[in-house]
């Protein structure tokens, strides 16, 4: 079953130099139809003004990942990680026992755009682990590149969640399959438009999958999405 959560029912927040938008319940934002799935529990997307961010703030027993579609994040962390995040590059934090970070926009001029994530994690008071890597999603179009897994194949990140991530970027009339793990997942659509049995998601739309061995993606002008194999 295919269940598509458009972008614009989506949960909205504008702090001035902070647009969010929610696709689950988030902060302020409640919607009882849409509190997660599965291990999947935040996509936020987020831009955010020049010199401006995320102060430092804790979290514990969860698995963050983030995804920047335009701009640069400048990330610290009470482990004493401080990296630069921009495109193509995805940043994994296992919040496990507790650890405490921030998030900034380091441009004068420029916002950031990116994607927050978080999953439920599979264990709990694990030390925490904060990573990043560049992966070619933009550089090997029509293929999915697998980012992060439970088992850290293939170079992705080792997520302790019953979750894995995948990345694409389809060219005009590119296509790809996916055979998912447990017949459920979710396709957030970056940028953008795909076609998906016949449904067409433009950026910002989500799509829920039940039941579905199988999903193949294709656009006819080129998209970049995200894709959830979750059991």
């Amino acid at each position: 079953m295919l269940t598509i959560r458009p972008a614009a029912e989506r949960g909205h927040a504008n702090h001035g130099w902070l647009d969010s938008n929610f696709s689950f319940s988030f902060a302020d934002y409640y919607d009882a139809a849409h509190t997660g799935f599965r291990a999947l529990r935040v996509i936020n997307e987020d831009v955010v003004a020049p010199q401006r961010g995320f102060g430092k703030h804790p979290h514990r027993d969860m698995e963050i990942l983030s995804y920047v579609l335009s701009g640069a994040v400048q990330h610290e962390d009470s482990m004493g990680s401080r990296e630069i995040l921009r495109p193509g590059e995805l940043q994994h934090m296992s919040a496990g026992s507790g650890v405490r970070h921030s998030e900034m926009n380091p441009s004068a001029t420029e916002p950031f755009h990116m994607l927050q994530i978080w999953l439920l994690p599979n264990a709990l008071g694990i030390a925490p682990i904060y990573e990043q890597k560049r992966f070619p999603i933009q550089s090997e179009p029509n293929q999915l590149h697998l980012l992060a897994s439970k088992d850290g194949r293939d170079g992705s990140f080792l997520l302790h969640s019953d979750a894995e991530l995948l990345a694409a970027t389809l060219t005009p009339g590119g296509s790809v399959t996916h055979a998912l793990r447990g017949g459920y997942g979710w396709l957030q659509v970056a940028c953008g438009t795909v076609q998906v049995s016949g449904a067409t998601l433009q950026a910002g739309d989500g799509l829920q999958l039940a039941s579905e061995p199988t999903l193949t993606v294709s656009s006819e002008t080129g998209a970049e999405f995200l894709l959830f194999d979750l059991d």
